[in-house]
Order: structure tokens, then C-alpha cells, then sequence
């Protein structure tokens, strides 16, 4: 992991750059650091790959962390400081590089790097809850079940689980097709695989209090964080002939029980799992937007 040190002024960073972000658009990142470095006091990590970036977000000391990369690096990062209970402490930043960038958007983020490196360096910071699941793991936005459909062939929207290929390059989903190929089946992949076609049948559960239950067959189910401390909870029963209207709850814990299902939480999809509870933690985090947003 490469580290550079620049000049200091008052304010210190850690940037840290997702090796992703390197490799898919090398000019952005060499903006952010330009825009980042002319402002504040800066240390440049380089990581090679997961472990690296935990060391070096591990090792920030009292310098803010900025994290150069798309939508997996920011929920890595948050993942990360929220496992060594550090999200409370710490004021995270981001500047949006690479193929999915929704998340980011979606937090207020600007998208465009200079935008988005003046907002590190004269934003504001923003709390926002989380969910937080039974197995650690952390929701920034939403959380859906089952997951999208993968898009057709030849395209990589931002909001797929493949959205980290390249743009205008199909032939790099042919390259992650065929090296999911050769894993191993026994091995566990929060990669995105296809959904399991047809309704589900679930047990869903706010507050205590049963929204929908085995019975039912349902279309999809929908989890965001909702007002202050609430999550806002849909479920679309599956429709005959006329459609069916959403059942809508809101709470602070959601459960979800029933046959094997997979999830997607925000970038990432994950399963298959019989149950997953999750639980919103108010003003959990917080992240650097600009102001006035």
C-alpha cells in the first residue's frame, strides 16, 4: 500500500482510494486529489485491495477519512468503522469514482469530482441512521427482497451488483460471468446471482407485529430508513388479476423469515438466509455533503 504525505494546512485527510476507482478512472482520482490537496493537509493511501483499505482506514489517527471510490467502497468504509464501533466518532467523506455511483447520489453526494471535492473540504456534516442486520452488516439506503433482475447482456447499469465493470466495456462482464464460473460451488459469494424466479413466500415482521405471513405469496419487499429512528417497510402482495395494494408498516425492527431468500442491501447482494432481522440506529453515522443540502 503506497502512502504520500502532502504539505499541511489546518485541517488533515486520509484518502484513501479504492483500488477500483484507480483502475476505472484513473484522471478523476487524480482531480480529487488535486482539488483535496490544494485545500487541506493531505495523507494518500493506495491500497491493493480490502485488507490494505482496513489498515489504512485503521490507522487514520485523528485525520478524517475521505474515501475516493463508488457506492462498495463507501459501504465498505462504513462497515469497517462501524465493526470497531468508530461510525459515532467519526464524520466520514466521500468523492463518488466509478460505475455505481446511486448510493452516493442518493445520500446527497455530488457525483461529479470537483463538485464532490469541494464538498469534503466546505461541507457540512449530515447524521443519518442505519440498519444494522443480526450479522453485523449495515444498510446505508435501502434494502429489497429479492433482489433486482440482472440487466440484459451488454449493459452494466450503476444500480446492478455488477455495477463496478467498466462502462462501455461488455466484454469485462463476460470476464466476471466466466470467473464466477470457476469458483468453487461450496465457497460463500455476496456477489449478485439471479434471483430464484416466481413469488416468495415470507413472514415479515415490524415492531413485533406480523405484516404479512407464509400464506401470502409476495412480489417484493422493501426496507429504507423512513423518519427519525423509523424504518418505512413495503410489501407488494402478489396481484390476480387486479393488482394488489402495497402493505405499508413502519417501526424500528424489521424481520423477515421464510424460505431461503437473497437480499440486496444497497450494492451488495447477499444469501440465501432463512431469517435476517434488522434494527435502525438513529443519527448512527455521518457523512460530508454540501451544505445547504
Amino acid at each position: 500500500m503506497a502512502e504520500v504525505a502532502t504539505s499541511a494546512t489546518s485541517e488533515q485527510l486520509l484518502v484513501v482510494v479504492d483500488p477500483v476507482a484507480r483502475r476505472s478512472d484513473g484522471e478523476s482520482v487524480r482531480i480529487a486529489k488535486d482539488v483535496l490537496g490544494a485545500g487541506a493537509g493531505i495523507k494518500l493511501c493506495l491500497p491493493d485491495g480490502p485488507e490494505e483499505f482496513a489498515r489504512a482506514l485503521a490507522r487514520r489517527g485523528s485525520r478524517r477519512p475521505v474515501v475516493v471510490g463508488d457506492d462498495r467502497a463507501l459501504i465498505r468504509a462504513v462497515a469497517l468503522l462501524h465493526r470497531h464501533r468508530e461510525l459515532a466518532g467519526c464524520a466520514l467523506s466521500v468523492v463518488p469514482v466509478g460505475g455505481a455511483l446511486s448510493l452516493a447520489r442518493s445520500l446527497g453526494v455530488p457525483t461529479e469530482t470537483v463538485a464532490a471535492a469541494r464538498a469534503v473540504l466546505d461541507g457540512v456534516e449530515r447524521r443519518m441512521d442505519l440498519l444494522v442486520d443480526d450479522s453485523d452488516g449495515v444498510v446505508l439506503g435501502a434494502l429489497r427482497i429479492p433482489p433486482l433482475r440482472p440487466a440484459p447482456a451488454g449493459t452494466v447499469p450503476e444500480d446492478t451488483p455488477d455495477g463496478d465493470a467498466l462502462p462501455g466495456h461488455p466484454w469485462l462482464r463476460t470476464c466476471q460471468s466466466l470467473v464466477r464460473t470457476l469458483v468453487p460451488a461450496g465457497r460463500p459469494s455476496r456477489v449478485a446471482a439471479a434471483p430464484e424466479p416466481g413469488p416468495s413466500r415470507l413472514r415479515v415482521e415490524v415492531d413485533g407485529e406480523t405484516l404479512v405471513d407464509l400464506d401470502q405469496p409476495v412480489e417484493a419487499v422493501s426496507v429504507a430508513p423512513g423518519a427519525a429512528g423509523i424504518a418505512s417497510v413495503e410489501v407488494r402482495p402478489l396481484s390476480v388479476g387486479a393488482e394488489a395494494s402495497p402493505l405499508l408498516a413502519e417501526g424500528r425492527t424489521v424481520t423477515v423469515s421464510g424460505a431461503h431468500f437473497r437480499y440486496r442491501a444497497d450494492a451488495v447482494v447477499s444469501g440465501p438466509v432463512r431469517t435476517r432481522t434488522w434494527v435502525v440506529r438513529e443519527d448512527a453515522w455521518g457523512l460530508t455533503v454540501p451544505s445547504g443540502r
